[in-house]
C-alpha cells in the first residue's frame, strides 16, 4: 500500500492510499481518481515527503509509537429511480494528529470536513449497506430484479466502469468505509 499526497487542478490537496504506484497510474488514466473536495478528475501527485520505519516498534521524530496505517477502503451510493444515480469509487480518508501525513484541518478546510461528516452521516442511515455486492445489486436494481432501494457499498473500478458502460450511472462517494471488514 501507498499513501500518496495528491493535487488538483483547483490546488485543492488531499491524500489517498493505493495499493501500488502502477494502481494510482492506471486509476487515473481511467478517470478514477477523483477530487475529495471538487470532484475533479485532473489530479496529479503532489510533492510529499517519505514516512519511513525503523523497525516494528520504531518512534516518530517527536517520540511516538508508530501507528498502524488506515486500511485502505472503497464506498458506492445507489439511490431509487427518482433521482437514478449509483456509484462506485475507492476513496480513502487520511489519518490527523501528530506526526501524521495531515494536519488537523481548520477554516474553510474544517467546514468542509464537517459537511462530509454529515454527509456520511445521512449516506449512511438513509441507505442499505450492501458491502462487495454492491455492483450486482445496483444492476438487478437498474433490471427490475430487485426493490428500488438507496443502497451504499464496495466496487472495484472495473465493475463501476462496467455499470457505466451498461447505462448505471456511478457516483464516487467522497469517503471510505469506517470498520474493519475482516
Amino acid at each position: 500500500m501507498i499513501n500518496y499526497s495528491l493535487k488538483c487542478a483547483q490546488g485543492h490537496s488531499f491524500d489517498s492510499w493505493f495499493q501500488s504506484a502502477s494502481a494510482f497510474d492506471k486509476l487515473s488514466a481511467a478517470g478514477l481518481v477523483v477530487c475529495a473536495f471538487c470532484g475533479s478528475t485532473d489530479v496529479e501527485k503532489a510533492i510529499m515527503a517519505p514516512r519511513v520505519r525503523t523497525g516494528r516498534k520504531a518512534v516518530s521524530g517527536i517520540g511516538e509509537p508508530e501507528r498502524p496505517a488506515p486500511e485502505p477502503s472503497q464506498a458506492s451510493v445507489a439511490s431509487s429511480s427518482n433521482s437514478d444515480i449509483t456509484g462506485a469509487a475507492p476513496v480513502a480518508t487520511p489519518e490527523s494528529g501528530p506526526g501524521a501525513l495531515s494536519t488537523p484541518k481548520t477554516g474553510a478546510a474544517g467546514e468542509i470536513e464537517k459537511a462530509l461528516g454529515e454527509f456520511r452521516r445521512k449516506v449512511e442511515e438513509n441507505s442499505d449497506y450492501v458491502g462487495k455486492d454492491f455492483a450486482s445489486e445496483a444492476r438487478a436494481m437498474h433490471l427490475g430484479d430487485s426493490p428500488e432501494r438507496a443502497i451504499h457499498g464496495e466496487a472495484k473500478p472495473e465493475e463501476a466502469k462496467a455499470l457505466i458502460e451498461e447505462g448505471i450511472p456511478v457516483l464516487p462517494l467522497p469517503f471510505g468505509r469506517g470498520r474493519k471488514t475482516n
